[in-house]
């Protein structure tokens, strides 16, 4: 399976945050877009099912860094749905509060 993902939407989906680091400080683009998800929607929907399926509390390590390599905070995926779409739909909390801190930043500096 491992040849299906992009080097980045891998480390996402196996939850590995200092991989993704690596790749994006290397040059990965933080907005990459692959299949349906953009690695940000990627990111948030894999620490919301991740935490449904394990029982685990909610992870936020991969969309923060992410947010801090420069993922775009509002870009939709190709389906249409944007990362706070993504985090309302799992309750994920903390990458809501992660995403408006962004948003609100970013609007600030337009």
């Amino acid at each position: 399976m491992r040849d299906y993902w992009t080097p980045a939407h891998h480390a996402v989906e196996h939850e590995d945050a200092e991989t993704l680091a690596r790749l994006l400080a290397d040059g990965a683009d933080p907005n990459e877009v692959f299949s349906t998800m953009t690695l940000l929607t990627h990111a948030i929907d894999v620490e919301g099912d991740g935490s449904l399926q394990s029982g685990r509390p909610l992870a936020v390590h991969a969309t923060a860094v992410l947010l801090a390599f420069g993922a775009d905070s509002e870009l939709a995926d190709p389906d249409g749905h944007a990362p706070m779409d993504v985090a309302d739909h799992y309750g994920h909390d903390l990458a809501v509060k992660l995403l408006r801190a962004h948003i609100q930043r970013a609007a600030g500096d337009r």
